[in-house]
């Protein structure tokens, strides 16, 4: 999965390629952990942001992460800065070491692609595992993974912006507050116009009115349940920067719950 994210966003300009190493070296495209601190890849180039709020974020958020894998690079190969010795550790790093230089250079085309992507996902799981359906509707998926293209990625990276520019308090109270409007104000409305946009793209607009008046009430509540603690630990703890890749992750869940609610069948009074 991760390699068709890295695959769509290379495809779109969000990414380039790392350099690849040379057989006769196989570490030459490495840097020293004292420059490596300094840069957003351990390749042989330094990808430094554009944003200073992008670079306080990672050296604060993610310090010890760094930290953590330079220490575990220095034992695994008895200080000679060669692997990490955890080879999927190593490549699950490299990804998301790929996805913040994506985030800073085209924010809100990795949104987008990352919200498609899991949608896709969280609609697959529904199918596949709530559902037991025999068979991959791809019609359903396609058109689940169009909204989270159109619809969820974009609006919620504007979204989360908006809410940080609004409310500046820090602290608690401020992802209390951010809580409020998100769950109170904003989300009602988004799951409405999510779910009248799934109709819609499946070719029945006249069933709009009654899946709303079916799904929606039902559907707030299992949103508030899920998304009000997780909303409330993501404004708290996450920078405004990663909080939609926070949210996405939790999203694999959601939207597994969405895909049943946006297509359950419409029972017409």
């Amino acid at each position: 999965m991760a390699s068709i994210l890295l695959k769509t966003l290379n495809g779109f300009g969000a990414i380039t390629s790392p350099p690849k190493s040379s057989p006769f070296r196989p570490n030459s495209t490495r840097i020293s952990p004292i420059s490596w601190r300094n840069s957003y890849s351990r390749f042989g180039f330094s990808v430094h942001s554009r944003n200073p709020l992008f670079d306080d974020a990672f050296s604060v958020g993610f310090g010890d992460v760094s930290r953590a894998f330079l220490a575990s690079n220095v034992v695994s190969s008895g200080g000679s800065g060669g692997d990490w010795g955890f080879p999927v550790w190593d490549d699950v790093f490299v990804i998301f070491q790929w996805y913040l230089m994506a985030l800073d250079e085209h924010p809100v085309l990795t949104d987008v692609i990352t919200s498609a992507f899991l949608t896709l996902i969280g609609d697959i799981i529904c199918q596949l595992v709530i559902e037991q359906a025999s068979k991959l509707d791809l019609k359903r998926s396609l058109i689940f993974t169009t909204v989270g293209f159109v619809l969820v990625g974009p609006t919620l990276h504007f979204w989360y912006l908006s809410l940080s520019n609004l409310v500046t308090t820090t602290g608690a109270s401020g992802a209390f507050l951010r809580v409020l409007l998100d769950q109170f104000l904003f989300t009602p409305i988004f799951i409405g116009v999510f779910l009248s946009l799934v109709i819609i793209l499946e070719g029945r607009p006249s069933q709009v009115v009654p899946k709303l008046k079916q799904e929606w009430p039902s559907t707030l509540v299992a949103n508030w349940q899920l998304w009000i603690p997780c909303q409330f630990l993501i404004f708290l703890f996450v920078p405004q920067q990663f909080q939609v890749l926070a949210a996405n992750s939790v999203a694999l869940v959601w939207n597994a719950i969405l895909s049943f609610k946006a297509n359950k069948e419409v029972v017409l009074k």
